[in-house]
């Protein structure tokens, strides 16, 4: 016997779910080098990164090693927007050549460059390094599982400590680093592949016997020759004006049973899937528990409703009749300001389809980790390339709402949220430019930007307008009468302000626990890559939005208010509020963040978010309202 459809279908989510795109398979695009031994392997530096701040620096913009020349790598769209930056470094291990208590370099600390890594130690910020296009990462031991590791983002620039017996606090650099290259070998080849970079930093008040000579200087704190090893920072490094630090490293190479295909996934391991799954099942309590509302709605009353109306025969029947029949004549009515909600809805409509293919892509693997920024850089094209439909559903729209200048229309969908958005992120950058920090966007990139929006964006938004327009209008199922009729007194409970904001709380409440791990992943620095579950709670957020509209619009056309359009758009939608007031509440609660730039930014970009998502759950209640009163009214007769 076969099983039944919802079984298969819920295997196949709980496989899509719980698989990393990055298991087992190679990544499209993502080719593995392949190492001989006493190959280089020349170690990348990104920027310097801090939870406590939000602004990431350039790591030369502290006074570390540098080689004879600082090469830039080319970075994406995305990397740029990112804030990273990507350089050379003078750390080059061999593959398989472990080495011990090498010297970097020696630096004299000036008053400028003590003022510049004190304020660094005190915000927190960590160094960031890439090697194979692996992420430099600190394995730190977790306390609930033994033999368990989770994987720091690059390690400390320093540590805040005392002396034993002083009460002064002091600045400590790390300044000597062990790391550990793991690898997997091919014993055919000879060859080996990079699967892991870790490190362990360490600060040394670095000795050395005799006049200083460079790389070849004898140090007594750690020596090759005679195997002394650092373990500790039992002597650490003060940062203090006037004082040298001598910079070190060790490298150790270790083989693997990890193969070069899986090699992501220990960092994109999620211990806390379990969490996960409480979000889906909370959600699709939800989601049941509206769509029997909905279905009790649509099987038993609409029935009866419909059935009721279509067997009345007598003029009298039919001057008594009441409910959402009686305002026929006016619900298709257009709204007021209907100009604004084609736009919205069309902006609506531009979010949902970059969200569903940038989704449909994650799901698959296509957007691998290794290649970074290529999030962003897919979710920017994306939008810009959905303007067609932007254009297309809101001149539709405006077509039905009598309207005849589409032109108007489509410069209206083209500017309205790209350009408030484009105005937040100036200002943002304006700040960010002030702190002298590399996440300022540069006025190149800024240039391409602009080039996006109106090169490709805006003849997008123009050609899909012409051809929504062409289309012939969208017949109403019954006719709209010339006078409007009087809306009756409303019951406490249906009005607008309150049945919006009760609208907006079940879409609301079936994502903010995945949101909770989005936005530990955007402002804590951690790795997010379940997309299997992001997509499910994409799905539920669908039918969610949807519901809720469906229903509160039946409530609303029962009680004969026959203003749906903007209601429709807006119930949903009002749950961006609810996600603004958790972000606010994320921030009090789980941010460190002390700086009024870095607050300033953080709320910024929650703005942005809130806006995005209003128009998107707005768009999503707007369309199942319209279908909806569309069936209903197509379903009774109407004399």
């Amino acid at each position: 016997m076969a099983p039944p459809a919802w079984a298969v279908a819920f295997a196949v989510l709980y496989v899509v779910a719980l698989a990393p795109p990055a298991a087992g398979f190679y990544l499209p695009g993502v080719a593995p080098n392949d190492f001989e031994k006493k190959d280089p392997l020349p170690v990348k530096v990104n920027k310097l990164t801090s939870i406590k701040t939000q602004l990431p620096y350039s790591y030369y913009s502290l006074p570390f090693c540098k080689p004879d020349t600082i090469v830039d790598s080319a970075e994406n769209l995305g990397e740029v927007l990112r804030g990273d930056r990507i350089e050379n470094s003078p750390y080059t291990f061999e593959m398989r050549e472990p080495q011990m208590c090498q010297i970097v370099c020696k630096i004299t600390v000036g008053e400028k460059e003590a003022k510049l890594l004190k304020e660094k130690i005190e915000d927190e910020y960590r160094v960031n390094m890439i090697l194979d296009n692996l992420p430099l990462v600190v394995p730190i031991q977790r306390v609930d599982q033994e033999g368990a590791y989770f994987y720091q983002h690059g390690f400390h620039v320093g540590a805040k400590g005392k002396f034993s017996g002083s009460k002064d606090e002091k600045y400590f650099i790390h300044n000597h680093l062990s790391f550990t290259v793991k690898y997997h070998r091919d014993e055919q080849r000879d060859v080996s592949r990079i699967v892991a970079f870790e490190v362990k930093p360490y600060s040394v008040k670095h000795e050395y016997e005799g006049q200083w000579n460079d790389k070849k200087t004898r140090l007594t704190t750690c020596d090759p020759h005679a195997q002394r090893v650092i373990t500790s920072s039992d002597s650490p490094q003060e940062v203090e004006v006037g004082k040298d630090i001598i910079f070190t490293y060790d490298v150790d190479f270790k083989e693997s049973d990890i193969k070069w295909a899986s090699r992501w996934d220990s960092y994109l391991l999620m211990t806390d899937d379990q969490i996960h799954w409480f979000s889906i099942v909370n959600s699709l309590m939800i989601v049941l528990f509206l769509s029997g509302m909905v279905a009790m709605i649509m099987l038993r009353t609409l029935y009866r409703d419909i059935s009721k109306y279509n067997q009345l025969e007598t003029q009298e029947e039919a001057q008594e009749e009441t409910g959402w029949k009686l305002v026929h004549g006016d619900v298709f009515r257009p709204p007021s300001n209907s100009d604004w909600l084609c736009v919205y809805v069309g902006t609506g409509v531009q979010f949902f389809g970059m969200l569903l293919v940038t989704m449909v892509f994650a799901v698959l693997g296509f957007l691998s980790p290794s290649n970074r920024g290529g999030l962003m850089t897919a979710m920017l094209l994306l939008w810009v390339f959905m303007g067609l439909l932007a254009g297309y559903s809101s001149s539709r729209l405006y077509k039905l709402f009598k309207g005849s200048e589409w032109k108007n229309i489509a410069l209206r969908t083209a500017f309205t949220f790209p350009g408030s958005v484009f105005a937040i992120f100036f200002i943002l950058n304006a700040l960010i430019w002030g702190e002298k920090s590399s996440g300022a966007v540069p006025f190149t990139t800024m240039f391409a930007l602009v080039l996006l929006w109106f090169g490709i964006s805006v003849p997008l938004v123009f050609v899909g307008s012409f051809l929504g327009f062409k289309k012939p209008t969208i017949e109403d199922p019954v006719k709209t009468n010339k006078i409007p009729r009087q809306i009756p007194e409303q019951a406490w409970y249906m009005n607008p302000i309150f049945s919006i904001l009760i609208g907006g709380i079940l879409p609301f409440g079936a994502v903010f626990i995945e949101l909770f791990f989005i936005l530990t992943s955007i402002w804590l620095h951690q790795f997010y890559y379940i997309f299997g579950f992001l997509f499910l709670v994409f799905l539920i957020l669908i039918v969610t939005c949807a519901e809720i509209s469906i229903v509160l619009c039946y409530f609303q056309l029962c009680s004969e208010d026959y203003l749906w359009w903007w209601r429709s758009y807006l119930t949903s939608g009002s749950s961006a509020l609810y996600l603004f007031l958790y972000a606010t509440f994320y921030f009090f609660t789980k941010l460190e963040i002390t700086k009024l730039v870095s607050a300033i930014l953080y709320f910024g970009y929650m703005l942005i978010a809130s806006y995005a998502f209003f128009a998107l759950t707005g768009t999503i209640g707007f369309y199942a309202c319209f279908l909806f009163t569309r069936l209903i009214y197509s379903s009774v007769k109407i004399e």
